[in-house]
């Protein structure tokens, strides 16, 4: 049996009634994602970690390599600074956590030192990039079992703006980088979170071979319609999405700070051949 469920409903508009999604509830709590970004203080449940970390290291590693770790923030003097690192991103100081998840390729080069044997494909961009994707895929598996607890996230990109300072509060070694934060905590009910549309499906699902939209114009007009609606019912700034990618990557100067990522991973002990 098929329906057509109001979360998916906010995530396509209109055309989710095209293509109902079978009823299950893993399904359902999937589609359900929201950033959460207003949270309560109060502590995580006791083992809350050691449960998402379960969950992260229950998610694929490409050939099991295993290549990245996760930092548990819980002072908030820690959770202060970063914040300050990441734009002052208050909900990084409002949380009880912040989980700093890090591509780690210092675990196998001392591998290497303890059998005495060479990694020499250490310092090669795919193993760099294999570590990153291992990183993201954990961190999402952590995301959906800390949604199942009732607990909500948010991911943070910007600690890539000042990754050195961000190294320096988290402590990490040479062959370890820092690439991106998730908060964990309990969403605030006064202000509950929003599911948010997202590009229609013809976007970006392509069959057998990668094909261009027929029309651009309107396949982005619809979405950026689409998302005007939903910053007005959140009350935020009414600016079209296409815009906004634009304006996100218009020059170096509106990465803030992160043109410089070559840069600091070099200076991390990655050497990107």
């Amino acid at each position: 049996m098929t329906y057509t469920p109001t979360y998916l409903q906010a995530r396509y508009g209109a055309q989710a009634a095209a293509w109902p999604v079978p009823r299950h509830p893993v399904v359902e709590h999937i589609l359900s994602h929201r950033s959460v970004r207003n949270f309560l203080p109060d502590a995580l449940p006791p083992d809350t970690v050691q449960t998402l970390v379960a969950a992260a290291q229950s998610a694929p590693s490409s050939s099991n390599l295993q290549t990245w770790s996760v930092i548990a923030v819980h002072s908030q003097d820690s959770r202060n600074r970063l914040a300050e690192l990441a734009g002052n991103q208050a909900h990084i100081r409002t949380a009880p956590l912040i989980l700093v998840w890090l591509a780690d390729l210092s675990r196998i080069a001392r591998i290497s030192q303890y059998k005495d044997q060479p990694a020499d494909g250490l310092p090669y961009l795919d193993t760099y990039l294999m570590a990153v994707i291992d990183a993201a895929l954990a961190a999402q598996n952590a995301v959906v079992a800390a949604e199942a607890l009732g607990l909500g996230t948010v991911y943070i990109g910007a600690l890539r703006n000042q990754p050195e300072a961000v190294a320096q509060v988290v402590g990490t070694p040479a062959g370890v980088f820092p690439v991106f934060g998730l908060v964990v905590g309990h969403p605030d009910p006064a202000r509950p979170a929003a599911i948010k549309p997202r590009l229609p499906q013809a976007s970006v699902l392509h069959h057998e071979r990668y094909t261009a939209p027929a029309s651009l114009a309107a396949e982005i007009g619809d979405y950026d319609a689409q998302l005007r609606d939903f910053q007005v019912s959140e009350g935020l700034p009414e600016v079209d999405w296409s815009d906004l990618v634009l304006q996100r990557l218009a020059n170096a100067d509106s990465l803030k700070g992160r043109h410089r990522l070559v840069e600091a991973l070099k200076g991390a002990g990655f050497a990107l051949r």
